[in-house]
């Protein structure tokens, strides 16, 4: 069947929808916004634990430290002791004896020696595993202060594209289909286009169709290019749907060409957004809730 010539559409510029869409859009953005401060507040609980752990680990090692150095202090002061005696009474002997006494004397340096070099590597290491916790809670603080810039990061993408949508929205306008339906906010280019698939209300399909022997699926409807006509911005096609085929004739650019389905209680839409020769490019919007009319 055919459409007669249709009349220029009437814009007009939306109104009701546009405000609770945008509130519940915001009401979403905040709530999005204050699980990530949950989830930071989390984080800065976890590194706060973690760095007060290796703070603690630290004092333990200054404590062990502590008394170890204090022992070896002991056994070197014992040791130093000894081999002064040694000396002294290897000094006053003669012969056999002052050989043996010698003897003794080296032994003890020797052990003295040994001891000294035990407590040199003991402290190395323990200075050593010091500096590896106190890189770890440089590193925890760190990345506490990395946390809260990307949080300020976020906050400000949030604002931003908050800020973006809205004035998108503000631009789009609703038109009269040439079903004499009132139609949805209409997207003339793709930036309008991702702005209203960020409302939601509908599903969106996009679709370039040419000139072809047969038609092409666009979702769930079949559409068949009869005509383009650049210079004009209009353009012919048949909708194939619920098993018939409606043609819309002379259409216009951006004009919300609507059509019923059984299964849906609101008209579908199909907007072309480019017209070129034997090519057209829009997109179909179709209700979200499917049911059988009436």
């Amino acid at each position: 069947m055919s459409d007669s010539n249709p009349t220029p559409p009437v814009v007009v510029q939306s109104s009701g929808p546009k405000v609770p869409v945008v509130l519940v859009l915001v009401v979403v953005l905040i709530a999005a916004t204050g699980y990530l401060f949950y989830q930071v507040n989390q984080t800065r609980t976890e590194m706060a634990q973690m760095r007060d752990q290796l703070l603690d680990e630290i004092s333990k090692i200054h404590e062990t430290t502590a008394v170890t150095t204090q022992t070896s202090r002991r056994s070197v002061e014992a040791l130093q002791t000894d081999l002064a005696a040694a000396r002294r009474q290897a000094s006053q002997l003669a012969g056999q004896a002052k050989i043996d006494a010698d003897k003794h004397a080296d032994e003890i340096a020797a052990s003295l020696q040994k001891v000294q070099q035990e407590q040199a590597q003991r402290v190395s290491a323990v200075s050593t595993e010091v500096g590896k916790v106190k890189e770890q809670a440089v590193a925890a603080t760190t990345r506490i202060g990395e946390v809260s810039t990307d949080v300020g990061n976020v906050k400000s993408d949030v604002a931003a594209t908050r800020s973006e949508l809205e004035k998108t929205i503000a631009t789009l306008k609703a038109t009269q289909g040439d079903l004499g339906v009132q139609s949805g906010l209409i997207a003339t280019n793709g930036k309008e286009l991702a702005a209203l698939k960020a409302l939601g209300e509908r599903n969106y399909t996009e679709f370039k169709l040419g000139k072809t022997k047969a038609p092409q699926k666009v979702g769930d409807i079949a559409v068949f290019l009869e005509k383009c006509d650049p210079k004009r911005n209009r353009y012919t096609i048949r909708v194939i749907a619920d098993d018939k085929t409606v043609e819309k004739k002379d259409k216009t650019l951006n004009e919300p060409v609507q059509f019923l389905l059984s299964k849906a209680t609101q008209p579908y839409e199909l907007v072309v957004n480019d017209i070129k020769k034997d090519l057209i490019s829009g997109y179909v919007a179709s209700p979200k809730v499917q049911q059988t009319r009436n």
